[in-house]
C-alpha cells in the first residue's frame, strides 16, 4: 500500500495531467447515467473507486475528493484530517503527531506539489471546505459525470481580500485588537501572555494567576485542553477574566467539538463578553491525561476560522441559518515556523488570514534562522501588514526539562547549541530567563514581528520577569515580580 502511494507520489505530474483530462471529458457520460439509474451506477463504480483509489492514494472515500489539488496524496489519511495543509505537530523525521510510525501526509502532498510544479507554487493554495459528512463513502467519479462541484459547502463571506478593508473600518472591538492596530500604525510591539485553566471551579486563583501580569501585557491566553490535558473550559476561564476585568484571548480547538459544539460555545463567550479567539485544531488525544477518548477533528482551524467570520461579518451559521445579533470577535490563529514542510506554512499562514485571521501567535522559537527565514516569505506575500504576528518565547527551568520537551512535544524544535548553554551554566534557570530575553531583542529586529507571546506552564513569576528584563513594558506600582 505504501509503496503504491510513492509511486502516486513520485508521478503526480503524469497523473495529475490524466485527471485534467478525464475530468473534462466526464460530463459526456452523463447522459448514460441517466439512462442507467445514478443509484445502480452509484454501485458499480464506489466499490471499484474505493479499491483503486485506496491502493493507489491511500483514499478514504470521502465523498469530496482532493487529489488533484494536493499533490497525489490524500490528505484525509491525515491522523488530524486536516484539509488546509499541515499541522504544528509534524515530527523531527516527518512522522504525523498521531501515527508517528507513518509519514505525514503533507509532507507527501508537498513533493507531489513540486512534481506537479517545478516551480514551487503551491496547487492547494485555496481553501478546502469543510467537509460534508454526508458523502461519505459515495463515488466522486460519479458526482464528475452528474454534478458541478460546489464551490462553497456553507454560506459565508466573499473573497478573502474584501474581509481586511471591512475589518478596518470598524470600531475595534477589544483591546488586543487596539493593540494589533497600534503595531499596523506606529509598531508598537505586542505582548501576550498564555496560562492553563485551573483544575478547580474556584476562580479566585485564576484570577489571581492573571493579575501578576497587570500592565505588563495586552492579553492573556487561556488554553483549551493544552497537551489533551483536561482543565476548566477556556470559554468559562476567558468569561472569568472578562468579567474580572482582565483582557483574554479564548483558545477554541477542533479536537473535542463537531462544528455545532463550536459554534455554540463560541456565541456563549461573546455573550459574556469576550471578543479574542485563537482557533486551533488541536493536540493529539494519546498524549494527555484522557488517551481513551476519541477526536472529533469535524473542522480544521482554516475551514474554523471561516466559520466564525461568518458569524461576525454575515451574522449566519455555517448552515446558513441566520443569527439574530452577529457576536464582535478578533480572531486569531497559530504558525509553526519550525517543522516542515517549512515553505508550505506559509502558504497555509495565507489560508487562515484569507480565512479572517488577524493574529497570528507562533510556537515557541528557540531558532531564530528558521523564524527569519519564515518572516522573508511572510513579508514576500505582505502577509505582516494583514495580521500581527506574534512569536513564541518562553523558557524551562533545565536542560533535561527542555530536552523532554524537544523529544515528546511535537513541532517544538531546541537547537543543541541553546540545551547545552543552559545545562553548562551555573544557574540553568537564570540562564534560561537570559536566552529568553536574549531571544526577545533579536526578535525586535526581524521585520513583520509584531510581538512576542510568552508562554511556561505555571511560570507566571518567571515570565512577568522575562518582560520587565526584556523592556518591553514597565511594572506597574501594584504589579508583583517575584
Amino acid at each position: 500500500m505504501r509503496a503504491l502511494r510513492n509511486w502516486s507520489v513520485r508521478h503526480a505530474s503524469a497523473l495529475w495531467r490524466l485527471y485534467r483530462h478525464l475530468a473534462a471529458r466526464a460530463p459526456a457520460l452523463h447522459g448514460v447515467v441517466r439512462s442507467v439509474g445514478a443509484a445502480r451506477v452509484e454501485r458499480l463504480l464506489a466499490p471499484v473507486e474505493r479499491q483503486l483509489k485506496g491502493a493507489f492514494f491511500d483514499c478514504r472515500m470521502c465523498g469530496d475528493c482532493r487529489l488533484s489539488s494536493t499533490g497525489m496524496a490524500c490528505p484525509m489519511g491525515c491522523g488530524k484530517q486536516m484539509r488546509n495543509g499541515p499541522c504544528g505537530g509534524v515530527r523531527a523525521d516527518g512522522g504525523c503527531e498521531v501515527h508517528p510510525e507513518m509519514r505525514c501526509v503533507w509532507l507527501d502532498a508537498t513533493e507531489g506539489d513540486l512534481r506537479i510544479d517545478p516551480k514551487h507554487t503551491p496547487t492547494w493554495t485555496q481553501r478546502v471546505p469543510a467537509l460534508d459528512w454526508r458523502l461519505q463513502g459515495r463515488s466522486t467519479w460519479l458526482q464528475a459525470i452528474t454534478v458541478s462541484r460546489r464551490a462553497e459547502p456553507e454560506p459565508g463571506p466573499g473573497s478573502p481580500a474584501s474581509a481586511a478593508p471591512a475589518a478596518a473600518a470598524q470600531e475595534a472591538v477589544s483591546a488586543l485588537e487596539r493593540a494589533c492596530r497600534a503595531w499596523h500604525a506606529q509598531r508598537r510591539f505586542i505582548v501576550t501572555v498564555e496560562i492553563a485553566p485551573p483544575d478547580s471551579p474556584d476562580p479566585q486563583p485564576l484570577i489571581e494567576r492573571a493579575r501578576r501580569f497587570h500592565g505588563l501585557v495586552d492579553a492573556i491566553n487561556i488554553t483549551d485542553g493544552a497537551g489533551a490535558n483536561c482543565h476548566m473550559s477556556s470559554v468559562a476561564a476567558a468569561s472569568v477574566l472578562t468579567a474580572a476585568g482582565i483582557e483574554p484571548v479564548c483558545q477554541v480547538g477542533c479536537r473535542d467539538r463537531n462544528r455545532i459544539a463550536v459554534q455554540g460555545d463560541v456565541l456563549g463567550a461573546a455573550a459574556l463578553g469576550v471578543r479574542n479567539v485563537l482557533c486551533l485544531t488541536g493536540d493529539d488525544v494519546s498524549q494527555g491525561d484522557h488517551p481513551q477518548a476519541k477526536p472529533v477533528f469535524d473542522l480544521d482551524a482554516v475551514n474554523l476560522l471561516h466559520i466564525l467570520r461568518g458569524m461576525r461579518d454575515e451574522a449566519r451559521y455555517a448552515s446558513g441559518r441566520p443569527l439574530e445579533q452577529a457576536p464582535r470577535l478578533f480572531l486569531g490563529a497559530t504558525a509553526n515556523p519550525f517543522v516542515a514542510p517549512f515553505a508550505e506554512r506559509v502558504a497555509n499562514l495565507e489560508r487562515k488570514i484569507d480565512a479572517g485571521a488577524r493574529f497570528i501567535q507562533t510556537q515557541f522559537c528557540f531558532d531564530l534562522g528558521l523564524l527569519e527565514d519564515f518572516m522573508r516569505a511572510v513579508r514576500a506575500r505582505g502577509l505582516h501588514e494583514r495580521a500581527a504576528v506574534i512569536v513564541g518565547v518562553g523558557t524551562l527551568p533545565s536542560a533535561k526539562a527542555l530536552r523532554w520537551m524537544a523529544d515528546h512535544v511535537p513541532g517544538v524544535r531546541v537547537p543543541e547549541a541553546v540545551t547545552e548553554r543552559i545545562a553548562a551554566a551555573a544557574d540553568p534557570r537564570a540562564e534560561g530567563v537570559r536566552v529568553a530575553v536574549e531571544t526577545i531583542h533579536a526578535l525586535r529586529r526581524i521585520e513583520g514581528v509584531a510581538g512576542v507571546h510568552l508562554m511556561g506552564h505555571r511560570n507566571e513569576a518567571t515570565l512577568a520577569r522575562i518582560i520587565v528584563d526584556a523592556g518591553l513594558r514597565t511594572p506597574r506600582v501594584e504589579t508583583e515580580i517575584a
